[in-house]
C-alpha cells in the first residue's frame, strides 16, 4: 500500500477473473534478490490474453502512440521505487525496471514517455492513458476485474513502522500490535493486512496520500504504519528517523507480488508479460533489486 509508498504498498491490493489466469504466486522470500530461475509467469498471476512472438515485434508493438511507449506512474515518485520524483531519469528500482522492460519490447529509452496516473485511477476500470503502469500495485483476484497484470516483478513483504517513543515500538508479535492505533494508505495491501492480519481493536486509519500518512505519524495520531518493507526501511532513515522497522509479515510465502497493470483486455499484455518474464529468467530483475533495494535488509518476522 505504498505512495511512500504506503500501498498498496504496495502500495497497493486488488484484481479480477481475467481471460487467463497463468498461475499461482510462488512463495518467495521478500527483499532477497529475486530467483533468476523462477518462471515469473508461473509465480506471478498474470492476466490477460499471451503474446506471440509475431504479435510482439520489437517497437512495433500497438501502443497508444505508433513508435512510443508510454508509461504510467503516480506523483510524487517515492525512493527507493523512483528518484528525485523523476521516473524518466531511470534511476530507483521501479524507474529501472520499467526501462528494462520497455528495451525488451524494443523501445529505447527516448522512444519512452511517462504520464501521471494516480494509484486508485490506475487500477479503476476504464481506459487508460499509458501502455502500461508500475506504481507498486499488487497483483489480486478483485483488482483483475478492472484491470490486466503483468507477470510479477517484484516479490512483496509488508512491515510496520512505529514511534520510537510508542508502546507499538516494542511490538514481538501481532497481538501486541492489536491495541495500537495504525494507519495505512487506502486501497492497499498495507490496509488489507491490518483488517485480515493484525485486526486490531481500534479502527485504523485510512489516508488518501503517503504524505498525509507521514504527517499523521509524525504528529503521533496514529503509532505505527503499515507498508512494504522497502519503502519501510526508507521511511526510517530517510523521511521519518523519529520512526524505527517494528517488524515484517510472512507476506511473500502468500505469493504477493507487483505487477505492470494495464487496460483491461490490453493487447500488450502478453508481451509485457514476455518481456518480465525474461528479465527475471536471465537474473536481470534480481541485479536490478540488489542495486536499488540493498538497503530493504532482514527485520524481525511477526507472528
Amino acid at each position: 500500500m505504498t505512495d511512500f509508498r504506503l500501498r498498496p504498498s504496495g502500495r497497493k491490493s486488488a484484481a479480477l477473473p481475467v481471460a487467463t489466469l497463468l498461475a499461482a504466486a510462488a512463495a518467495l522470500t521478500a527483499c532477497a534478490p529475486q530467483d533468476a530461475k523462477t518462471d515469473g509467469a508461473a509465480a506471478s498471476g498474470a492476466s490477460g490474453t499471451a503474446g506471440t512472438a509475431a504479435g510482439c515485434a520489437p517497437g512495433a508493438l500497438a501502443t497508444r502512440t505508433a513508435g512510443t511507449l508510454t508509461i504510467g506512474t503516480d506523483k510524487p515518485a517515492y525512493d527507493p521505487w523512483f528518484s528525485e520524483d523523476k521516473p524518466e531519469n531511470g534511476k530507483g528500482f521501479e524507474s529501472a525496471v520499467a526501462y528494462a522492460v520497455a528495451d525488451r519490447l524494443g523501445y529505447p529509452k527516448e522512444k519512452v514517455t511517462w504520464v501521471v496516473a494516480p494509484f486508485n485511477k490506475a487500477t479503476s476500470p476504464g481506459p487508460k492513458d499509458f501502455d502500461f503502469d508500475i506504481n507498486q500495485v499488487s497483483i489480486s483476484t478483485e483488482r483483475k476485474q478492472a484491470v490486466d497484470f503483468s507477470s510479477g516483478y517484484y516479490d512483496v513483504r509488508q512491515a510496520v513502522i512505529a514511534l520510537k517513543n510508542s508502546k507499538a515500538a516494542g511490538a514481538k508479535s501481532i497481538a501486541d500490535l492489536k491495541g495500537a492505533k495504525l494507519g495505512a494508505q487506502v486501497g492497499t495491501t498495507s490496509l488489507d493486512t491490518i483488517t485480515n492480519t493484525i485486526k486490531p481493536s481500534t479502527q485504523p486509519a485510512v489516508f488518501d496520500s503517503n504524505d498525509l500518512a507521514k504527517a499523521a505519524l509524525k504528529n503521533g495520531q496514529v503509532e505505527a504504519l503499515v507498508v512494504d518493507l522497502p519503502t519501510a526501511f526508507y521511511i526510517t532513515g530517510a523521511e521519518v528517523p523519529e520512526a524505527q522497522v517494528v517488524g515484517q509479515f510472512e507476506g511473500a510465502s502468500q505469493g504477493e507480488q507487483f505487477g505492470l497493470v494495464l487496460d483491461k483486455g490490453s493487447v500488450l499484455t502478453g508481451c509485457v508479460s514476455q518481456a518480465v518474464d525474461a528479465l527475471r529468467a536471465d537474473g536481470a530483475l534480481a541485479k536490478l533489486e540488489k542495486q536499488w533495494l540493498s538497503d530493504a535488509v532482514s527485520a524481525p518476522v511477526l507472528k
